[in-house]
């Protein structure tokens, strides 16, 4: 019995740490990156994966019972509503942004056609 103890110890922490790893990686993403969209997605996509192997680290230390439920449906919660409401942030920012020529620019199919003719060419 203390053998698997040990194992689901190990297995939990591992996942922890990964988590963690995550967040760090999020971190340094969301300082590096110089539009607020791409800090956006490297917030979003570290918070749900991170919160997840965190969340998962501790169902697994603590063993399978309510409190696992509760935590699993906390990741689930998590899973939809991170991704969603950063969407909606992210199209706020879109639709506001006063100077959209500086961040990003629209182009037509013939546009990115004419792009690709010119740099096969070369």
């Amino acid at each position: 019995m203390a053998v698997f103890e040990w194992v689901r110890f190990l297995v939990g922490a591992v996942l922890l740490l990964c988590g963690l790893g995550t967040f760090l990686i999020e971190m340094i993403g969301v300082y590096r990156f110089r539009y607020v969209l791409n800090r956006m997605h490297a917030a979003a996509m570290g918070d749900t994966l991170g919160i997840g192997f965190c969340l998962l680290g501790l169902i697994v230390m603590s063993g399978f019972h309510i409190t696992s439920l509760k935590l699993l449906l906390v990741i689930i919660f998590l899973w939809f509503s991170s991704p969603v409401s950063s969407h909606l942030i992210a199209r706020l920012e879109v639709t506001t942004d006063e100077e959209p020529e500086k961040h990003y620019r629209t182009a037509d199919l013939k546009t990115v056609e004419a792009e690709l003719e010119k740099e096969g060419e070369e």
